[in-house]
């Protein structure tokens, strides 16, 4: 089972369905860090670039401005923000 899952480009009934634009913005400028999620993240880039690799290096996803993504609780990884980053974001 993957620990990354990604929708790229979703639709915006997708988007209104989830309620991403209720969900409070996170931002970050160029950086990289190791991360671990306590509990499950789903996210969607508003902008920038950033590459998440899990830390057993079995999983690499590039992410941009319109990616809609899930990380899985109990997963450990590295962030490479590449370009500033905007994401909407919620836990649980």
């Amino acid at each position: 089972m993957k620990a990354i899952t990604v929708e790229h480009q979703p639709e915006q009934a997708r988007l209104t369905e989830l309620g991403v634009y209720a969900w409070p913005i996170w931002e970050k400028g160029q950086s990289e860090f190791p991360w671990h999620y306590d509990e499950t993240e789903t996210a969607y880039i508003l902008d920038g670039e950033v590459v998440v690799t899990s830390a057993d290096g079995q999983e690499v996803v590039h992410l941009k401005a319109g990616d809609l993504v899930t990380f899985a609780a109990g997963l450990s990884c590295r962030w490479e923000i590449k370009q500033d980053l905007r994401k909407h974001y919620q836990f649980g």
